[in-house]
């Protein structure tokens, strides 16, 4: 049998490149705005690449939707009521939906197409979510739901692009402190935060808007392997500062009596990811100790720099973000 010998490349940073074998190209979109490509591959399964910049593959997406899910849930008693801002590939609600105690899970997604696009071409990370009666799908802007919204929840997660274009004003302080607000007393916050090795001011930026509005705010690392570039972080916040303080041998339990199986996530696991490399640690102290931004920042302040992030694809036309060399 005859190998294909188109090889697809990751063009996410400058100074090297990371290529894929295209066993099968199963869908192919090239606009003035968006490059789009699904394609299967022996290693990783089906992998979704966006403008050259590889989003998910079938193969490792547990590793960060068992992260973005568990780590706030378990650390809650009995979370009942969870917003999940983006992801519409349901990865990151399946997740949630695992947790008994759940009510309600809302998921605002502002592009119908993505979820759609998902249950096409990659059905089995949503994992029939959005048929649980549990699952509210909220086609919103995520930004004006949050501001908006009259609800409180016991966690938001929010599962965002990388933070230019669209998906700018999901990564401001104002947009935070709506999110503080839409919490109740002792809920938890998580978001995204890239790649701190290669882009550390992503990191800050979102830990230095957190800070004045949380009584503790913690990165937390995952290892995600096709995010090439070094471990892969999110960020906690919550002003309930002791559910960080929960042993290995409390989070055996509510992982035993709620019946959650995981991949990636185990309560050694959960501790272990909020011990950080020194490099994350300088990063993450440098911004607590900096300037707090105002929280009233326009949503029209220029955008930072591209980073990876978990940017979906849309329908609607986009702009193309630049990769300059810190990426």
């Amino acid at each position: 049998m005859t190998k294909p010998d188109r090889w697809i490349e990751e063009t996410f940073h400058p100074h090297w490149r990371v290529r894929l074998q295209a066993d099968k190209v199963i869908h192919e979109v090239k606009t003035d705005h968006q490059h789009l490509v699904i394609f299967d591959n022996a290693t990783w399964g089906r992998v979704l690449m966006l403008d050259g910049v590889c989003q998910l593959t079938t193969s490792d997406e547990f590793v960060y939707h068992e992260m973005m899910a568990h780590v706030p849930l378990m650390a809650l008693k009995a979370p009942r009521r969870v917003l999940v801002v983006g992801g519409g590939d349901g990865g990151v609600m399946r997740e949630v939906l695992k947790h008994p105690s759940i009510e309600k899970a809302t998921l605002c997604e502002i592009d119908r197409s993505v979820v759609d696009l998902s249950l096409a071409h990659y059905p089995e990370i949503a994992g029939g979510c959005f048929e649980d009666s549990r699952c509210d799908l909220v086609i919103a802007d995520g930004l004006k739901y949050v501001a908006e919204t009259p609800e409180k929840f016991d966690a938001i997660i929010v599962d965002s692009s990388e933070p230019i274009g669209p998906s700018a004003v999901l990564h401001t302080p104002e947009f935070f402190a709506d999110c503080r607000r839409a919490l109740r007393d002792g809920g938890i916050f998580v978001t995204q935060n890239g790649l701190p090795f290669l882009l550390p001011d992503h990191l800050a930026g979102t830990t230095r808007a957190l800070g004045p509005l949380f009584a503790k705010v913690a990165p937390y690392l995952c290892t995600q392997p096709c995010y090439f570039g070094g471990p892969f972080a999110l960020n906690w916040a919550s002003d309930d500062a002791s559910a960080l303080d929960i042993s290995v041998k409390k989070l055996k339990r509510r992982r035993d009596k709620r019946g959650i199986s995981t991949r990636y996530w185990t309560p050694s696991v959960h501790v272990a990811a909020f011990a950080l490399p020194r490099y994350v640690e300088m990063v993450v102290e440098q911004a607590l100790a900096a300037p707090s931004p105002a929280v009233d920042v326009p949503a029209q302040s220029p955008a930072p720099k591209a980073r990876r992030g978990r940017k979906q694809p849309s329908a609607k036309p986009a702009r193309k973000p630049r990769r300059p060399v810190s990426r």
